[in-house]
């Protein structure tokens, strides 16, 4: 038998691990954690949804005296956002964190808040979200069948990036093939101005772009910096389209099988993350414009009329006040104003 660079047989180890007290690995099963769930992003590690997400789950262990384990999965790593929408809905995962533009591809309703050119401001967003029209779509969601676990997080205004063109008013848009996810709502919006979006699950949009399968596409300051967006883009036209929020969904089986005060604490401290990440979107939202430039975008002031304008025009509001309803019309033109 060879002796170990330390001195001791290879039997000797093992017998003295073998020799390890009961307890010891007793005490180990003892802390295991009584419920371990997965908590799944599409957004880079980088970003502030995951930030915050991890500092929730970190409080929640230590809240529940290690009872209730979270684990986060953030970049799409159990899948695109479609699959994992259906994982959180069938129990594969048991949070997932959502857009409303692709939620509402499972809940129509969700859509409202993705109204083209409707809120001009934050001010109109957190009245609308945070008061009746935010507590309509929570609603609208748990109809579906899945659990909002906090008030909305910030996904913020989108913005549309082009490699080819800058985009000032609608005109610029004419015919460009324009990337969007895989959301009604912003399929509408862009065939109303003009464009030829084309639906593609974000974590092949890079490639998508670098490709030149698609000439542009469209989302918020932290998505086109944490996603590296700027690379294969030139242009960003600030055009604050839509404002897009982000749902924390449970699978209802799940959380219900949560004791009471572990559900408890689990909503508390992702309704405190929620506040968190908005505050860190606000502060992105200032310093990623110079940050683009510096990385040599040329960042663009749009006329924002032209573009709500042309869509008046047309039959675009019309038909989404059809669509969502005058009940819940009524609630979005309360705090985003009238719309044509």
């Amino acid at each position: 038998m060879t002796a170990s660079k330390s001195g001791f047989t290879r039997r000797q180890i093992l017998g003295a691990a073998s020799a390890l007290p009961l307890f010891s690995i007793a005490t180990r099963r003892a802390h295991a954690a009584e419920f371990t769930y997965k908590f799944a992003t599409g957004q880079d590690p980088t970003h502030p949804v995951n930030k915050r997400a991890q500092e929730a789950i970190d409080r929640i262990r230590n809240a529940t005296a290690g009872r209730l384990d979270i684990k986060l999965f953030p970049a799409n790593q159990l899948g695109s956002d479609t699959d994992l929408l259906s994982q959180v809905r069938s129990g594969g995962v048991e949070f997932f964190n959502q857009a409303s533009v692709v939620l509402s591809t499972l809940v129509p309703s969700a859509g409202i808040v993705n109204t083209g050119f409707a809120f001009h401001d934050y001010n109109e967003v957190w009245k609308a979200m945070d008061g009746p029209l935010g507590a309509y779509v929570r609603a609208q969601i748990e109809k579906a069948g899945l659990l909002t676990m906090s008030k909305a997080w910030d996904n913020g205004f989108r913005h549309v990036t082009t490699s080819t063109r800058p985009v000032h008013v609608p005109e610029d848009l004419k015919g460009m093939k324009l990337r969007v996810p895989a959301a009604p709502m912003l399929s509408s919006l862009f065939t109303a101005l003009g464009a030829s979006p084309t639906p593609i699950n974000f974590n092949e949009v890079y490639s998508a772009l670098q490709t030149k399968l698609v000439e542009g596409q469209e989302n918020p300051l932290a998505i086109i910096s944490t996603a590296r967006l700027y690379e294969v883009q030139k242009y960003c036209s600030l055009t604050n389209h839509v404002w897009d929020a982000y749902w924390i969904l449970g699978n209802r089986r799940a959380i219900e099988r949560l004791p009471k005060d572990i559900q408890e604490i689990v909503r508390r401290e992702l309704d405190k993350a929620a506040s968190d990440e908005r505050a860190d979107i606000a502060a992105l939202n200032t310093s990623l414009r110079s940050d683009l430039v510096a990385k040599g975008v040329q960042v663009i002031e749009p006329d924002r009329k032209a573009f709500k304008a042309a869509l008046a025009k047309g039959s675009f509001y019309k038909d989404l006040r059809a669509k969502f309803g005058d009940d819940a019309w009524k609630l979005l033109q309360a705090s985003a104003g009238e719309l044509g």
